[in-house]
């Protein structure tokens, strides 16, 4: 069974957000239009969510950009919110993630968002999933991490390029390299 994944379509990763990405907003609208033109196509559909509580070092007053960061997707902020083009209603379960330390990969979030609750891998196995579609932000980091861990768990993987938003196009063109020689195809 296919699953697709939505990576961290929030608000504080599209335009106008603390770690905005370029094209964000507009992924945002394209997933929803992919939802319901291809629900056919998934036996689920899940998102997850950037989802700190406190970080630790993973917030930054002076971000390096690699380690740490602006504060951004505070839990039960506006900013962590899924951003308004993301039509949620298809989703069927969310998988919140980083709540006391950096977590780029939705394969670190469980579906509860106190770090209790059933991990994202366990989710889809129970599901019968055994093919992911991922798609989201940003391709250079949370996408990334997230195609490289649920390749790791056996899944096998499918980038929808088209429906990511990367934080440069140069960073994401090399991540989508890293994907493609760890055995992720792209679509």
């Amino acid at each position: 069974m296919r699953a697709l994944v939505i990576v961290d379509v929030q608000n504080d990763f599209c335009p106008g957000g603390s770690l905005a990405t370029e094209r964000g907003a507009e992924v945002a609208q394209a997933i929803t239009q992919h939802m319901h033109e291809h629900s056919d196509r998934y036996g689920a559909i899940v998102a997850t969510k950037d989802w700190h509580i406190d970080p630790g070092d993973h917030f930054s007053d002076s971000p390096d950009f690699k380690d740490s960061w602006p504060v951004h997707c505070k839990a039960d902020s506006l900013g962590a919110e899924f951003h308004q083009n993301l039509d949620t209603a298809p989703i069927e379960e969310i998988f919140y993630k980083g709540q006391y330390a950096a977590a780029y990969s939705g394969f670190e979030g469980t579906n509860e968002p106190k770090d209790k609750g059933t991990p994202l891998a366990e989710w889809l196995r129970a599901h019968d999933a055994d093919i992911i579609d991922v798609v989201g932000i940003a391709t250079d980091h949370c996408v990334r991490a997230t195609v490289l861990d649920g390749l790791k768990e056996g899944f096998e993987v499918r980038v929808l390029t088209e429906l990511c938003a990367p934080v440069s196009e140069e960073s994401g063109e090399a991540a989508l390299q890293e994907m493609v020689g760890s055995g992720a195809q792209l679509a």
